[in-house]
């Protein structure tokens, strides 16, 4: 008994070595780091690139933070990357290519007493950064926008250095941003047919009917929707034909007209979800070009790659 009551007591010594060599969790992840600097997003002012106007620009405004409270920063450097979600005119790669620098000097005092600019680069800038013919890059494609810190003692900070505990919530600071490729859409008459597989009506980011497909011209939001039974429960709601918002078929089908008038410039489609997996949809163009399938279940909420460029 006794030499099990010494076994059991040096085990206890072991393990309290042990736990005070090295302690777990997650707060304890948070306090080992080498300090750093972070580019807090205030805002993204533009996230969409128009092909057919080169000085459109992708513009995020940016507050920067280093141990010395902004003291550290040298300048701050955008790359771009090409996305290529367009495969029928080929797959092209272009990855971390330099865009331009902006210098501390760039760069105003936030309400926080910390460095703050607003940062841009047109279409023209970053697609020629790209070094790609332009059929290699269509409407569609996304340009992967990758801002990089560069501070006075010689360390960069970015996408490859952030870690998930300041890419998101106070800190948001990602580094790296989507700018969705678009055009100038030609004008006309554009079909969605719209499909709900359980015969309800169309029950999108809400349980009770929820907002339809908005899509915006120039400016002036454009609502697609299915009409559901239960949207008289969910005021407000885009799918309530109280609201006069949506179309009305069986239930089970539904279509719906969107006219893009002539000069207009740009044009985005943006879906809000599918709450039951039971939404389908396609949108032709004007002359009948199938632009968009969503299938049953698989459209994530966002920006739509719908494009028909003006020729």
């Amino acid at each position: 008994m006794k030499n099990t009551f010494r076994i059991l007591f040096s085990l206890l010594i072991v393990t309290s070595i042990i736990s005070c060599q090295k302690e777990e969790g997650t707060i304890y992840d948070v306090l080992d780091y080498e300090t750093g600097a972070v580019l807090r997003t205030l805002s993204v002012d533009n996230a969409l690139y128009n092909s057919s106007e080169p000085t459109s620009a992708f513009v995020v405004t940016v507050e920067e933070q280093d141990e010395k409270d902004g003291g550290l920063l040298e300048s701050v450097d955008i790359y771009v990357s090409l996305r290529d979600l367009t495969p029928d005119n080929g797959t092209a790669v272009a990855v971390d290519k330099f865009v331009k620098s902006f210098d501390a000097s760039y760069f105003t005092t936030s309400p926080v007493g910390l460095p703050m600019a607003t940062l841009s680069a047109t279409y023209a800038e970053s697609f020629g950064a790209l070094g790609l013919p332009a059929s290699d890059v269509q409407p569609g494609d996304l340009f992967q926008m990758e801002l990089r810190l560069n501070l006075t003692d010689g360390r960069t900070f970015g996408k490859s250095s952030a870690a998930g505990i300041i890419t998101g919530g106070f800190f948001a600071s990602p580094f790296s941003y989507n700018a969705l490729i678009t055009c100038s859409p030609q004008p006309g008459d554009y079909t969605v047919d719209m499909h709900d597989s359980y015969g309800d009506g169309w029950q999108t980011n809400t349980g009770n009917g929820g907002d339809g497909i908005r899509v915006n011209i120039d400016g002036t939001i454009v609502v697609v929707a299915m009409c559901s039974p239960y949207g008289g429960s969910n005021v407000g709601s885009d799918c309530d034909p109280a609201q006069g918002l949506c179309v009305t078929g069986d239930y089970y089908d539904a279509t719906d007209i969107v006219t893009i008038p002539a000069g207009t410039a740009s044009a985005t489609w943006n879906f809000p979800g599918d709450n039951y997996g039971e939404i389908s949809f396609e949108v032709y163009g004007p002359g009948g070009e199938e632009l968009y399938v969503g299938a049953q279940g698989e459209t994530a909420p966002g920006l739509l790659p719908i494009t028909l460029c003006a020729q």
